[in-house]
């Protein structure tokens, strides 16, 4: 099918508006980080496509805009799960919301507890999961991915898959693309350039050579900086290793999600952690080297825009220590990221400007 033709328009909780419309056929439920929301956007499209009609999808506040202008999307419903729908008086705020518009599906997408039971207690009378999850047994049908697929496949087996490769999507709007040309306007850079992501919400993720690397890296091609207010201090280490009078674009804690995917999708390639910046990439199909340290790829959420490649150390027996990284090294050492050489890392980067084909002006 060619795709539903509504928008994805924000709603508040039990606006009439949305009571008035004909019962929504399906939730997507996705409460968690935004990397995990842009992995899960494969699977709110073949909901979609299965429905015949646009999906509703629960969401954190701070991670709706990323789904703004998703033709396969009707509604947003936040669910502030760690704010003011934090306790039972927010679970059953979302509860009733879910009864009011008497879903036929829900495809819970996040393995927790509390997502499983916001669809039982909503009475959705068909409730599909992980048959793994913590609340399993309050689905009426539960999924096990075989081997270690990707989470783009893993999430797309909930709505029995799909019948070709898909890929996380975003869609930038027209106040993105403009916030990102004046960002690149103030930097100075009128043509091609590298993103470098060298932040991360978990610690023991962060690699801690990126401005050394930058500072290679600045000889060769103007360099960008992407990542939230947290991560300013890694983009001031970057700055401040590249001196006055060079180029560089620091969007840290200055864009919108959004408004980052733009950012990317400009850029000739991406360097990151094992992080959100490399889901956004594979949404905007933008080739990335992706840095692992204490995660590794075969926990499934590895970079999939094409010629993308991946780093990791030697083989350390302690490593990998957790599936998304511990805030610090459990033993204390963190060798898995300090002894991972700038070289290495440089290498890949140089790889990739030579074979990927250009793109500024795409």
């Amino acid at each position: 099918m060619s795709g539903p033709a509504a928008a994805g328009a924000e709603s508040g909780p039990g606006g009439r508006a949305s009571q008035a419309r004909a019962a929504a056929r399906g939730v997507v439920i996705q409460t968690a980080f935004p990397g995990d929301l842009v992995l899960t956007t494969p699977l709110i499209r073949r909901a979609a496509e299965r429905l015949g009609t646009p999906v509703d999808v629960v969401v954190l506040p701070a991670t709706a805009p990323l789904l703004k202008n998703n033709p396969w999307i009707r509604d947003r419903l936040p669910f502030d799960k760690r704010g003011k729908d934090r306790g039972l008086p927010g679970f059953l705020r979302m509860v009733r919301l879910l009864r009011r518009r008497h879903y036929e599906v829900a495809y819970v997408a996040q393995a927790s507890f509390r997502s499983a039971a916001i669809a039982f207690a909503a009475r959705v009378p068909r409730r599909i999961g992980f048959r793994a999850a913590a609340g399993a047994l309050l689905y009426t049908h539960t999924v096990t991915p075989r081997g270690e697929p990707h989470q783009v496949e893993r999430l797309l087996a909930l709505a029995d898959g799909a019948p070709d490769r898909r890929e996380p999507e975003l869609f930038p709007g027209p106040d993105d693309r403009a916030a990102v040309d004046a960002l690149l306007a103030e930097a100075g850079i009128r043509g091609e350039f590298v993103v470098l992501a060298p932040g991360s919400q978990w610690g023991s993720k962060r690699w801690p050579y990126f401005a050394q690397l930058a500072g290679v890296l600045a000889n060769e091609i103007p360099l960008a900086i992407v990542g939230g207010p947290g991560d300013r201090a890694d983009a001031r280490q970057i700055r401040n290793a590249l001196g006055t009078g060079t180029p560089v674009a620091d969007a840290t804690g200055r864009l919108s999600l959004l408004a980052a995917a733009e950012l990317i999708r400009r850029a000739r390639i991406l360097v990151s952690n094992d992080s959100a910046p490399v889901h956004l990439a594979s949404a905007m199909s933008t080739p990335t080297v992706e840095i692992y340290g204490p995660t590794a790829p075969i926990f499934g959420f590895a970079a999939r825009a094409p010629w993308s490649r991946i780093v990791e150390p030697d083989r350390l027996d302690c490593r990998p220590c957790h599936h998304h990284g511990p805030p610090a090294c459990p033993l204390g050492h963190h060798r898995c990221m300090r002894e991972l050489p700038i070289g290495r890392v440089l290498a890949e980067v140089r790889t990739l400007l030579q074979i990927v084909p250009k793109r500024y002006g795409v």
